[in-house]
């Protein structure tokens, strides 16, 4: 006779395995018709959870793996908010962090789940289209992702609201009587890899601008390297006329480059063209000059993704949290968008 699995039970029930997990264990709500589905699945395949798997799946390690991107593109300067909020967290619900990194794929997340090292997991770096997705989904434990892919697959998703962010800037342009908009936009590596924040910020800019009736160009891709930075600035120069130009850098590496780019050309923002960036507060801040910028909240992100995870390792009764979560952006102005014409 066929030994028949969780996975097989998830199969027949259409549902995820760590759905099936859940309606075993009993560690998360599970809606009765979801229920149902699974039992009745259980049923017809005669399925019978091992009762030494179901012990050891009530194990806690106490530890749960945070996905990065540590290859070739990751930014260690762009995580640490991250990695500092998720950890200090984790150690809150006396949980450690495990790091595992994003150019281990698919395996990577096997691997956590596979060996049991790892309570629950938080994903970061997600692909509009990441084939790591429906793996996660299966996996037994929590999955929460960092980011907002096409097809979630039932995960819980908690990232800024990059939607909203594009349209605050567009719209401080649009209001502060600008006669074009440019977006010098990311790398071709991250839009080769299709970064689910990378469509998300233009698709959205590109919508406010036709709305509000204000031209807007999309530069890319904007590479690292100061002579690529040098040849993106010149083409943004080059569309300035007779009239106002703002631009918008969604891309946090490349913004002190930029700035760099257009002093040594003797262009000041605030005073011969505006800049905002999409950015962490403290970046700009202490740049020079200080930019004003719409805050991408890395710590409120990372924060409300570790409730959402220990929520689902420990629901409470009555507390539900949206599947996905969007921190709402701020703008803050500084002196690198210039003022209303007087006239």
């Amino acid at each position: 006779m066929a030994a028949f699995t969780s996975k097989d039970v998830a199969r027949i029930a259409g549902v995820s395995q760590s759905t099936v997990s859940y309606v075993m264990t009993g560690k998360r709500p599970i809606s009765e018709r979801t229920r149902k589905r699974v039992l009745d699945a259980m049923e017809q395949l005669t399925y019978e959870p091992h009762s030494g798997a179901r012990a050891l799946a009530g194990r806690r390690t106490q530890v749960v793996g945070l996905v990065v991107p540590f290859g070739a593109d990751g930014q260690i300067f762009g995580l640490l908010p991250f990695i500092e909020t998720i950890a200090s967290s984790a150690r809150a619900h006396d949980h450690e962090v495990l790091l595992v990194t994003a150019d281990e794929g698919s395996a990577g997340l096997r691997r956590l789940a596979g060996r049991a090292l790892c309570d629950a997991i938080i994903m970061m770096d997600i692909e509009e289209h990441d084939d790591r997705v429906p793996v996660a989904a299966a996996l037994p434990v929590p999955v929460v992702l960092i980011g907002v892919p096409a097809d979630p697959a039932g995960l819980h998703c908690v990232d800024l609201d990059f939607e909203t962010a594009a349209r605050m800037a567009v719209d401080e342009l649009a209001d502060t009587a600008h006669d074009e908009i440019v977006v010098l936009g990311y790398p071709a590596s991250a839009m080769e890899r299709g970064l689910n924040f990378v469509g998300r910020v233009l698709r959205s800019a590109r919508q406010r601008a036709r709305a509000r009736g204000v031209p807007l160009t999309v530069i890319e891709p904007v590479e690292h390297g100061q002579e690529a930075t040098a040849e993106a600035v010149d083409q943004l120069l080059a569309r300035r006329g007779g009239g106002r130009l703002g631009v918008v850098l969604p891309h946090n590496d490349s913004i002190g480059p930029i700035l760099r780019a257009l002093r040594t050309r003797d262009v000041l923002p605030g005073r011969d063209i505006s800049v905002i960036g999409i950015s962490p507060d403290p970046q700009a801040e202490e740049s020079d000059p200080a930019y004003t910028n719409v805050s991408e909240e890395p710590r409120d992100v990372s924060r409300r993704a570790m409730e959402t995870l220990f929520w689902l390792l420990d629901p409470a009764p009555g507390v539900e949290r949206p599947g996905v979560d969007l921190v709402a952006p701020r703008l803050i102005r500084r002196s690198t968008v210039m003022p209303i014409p007087s006239n």
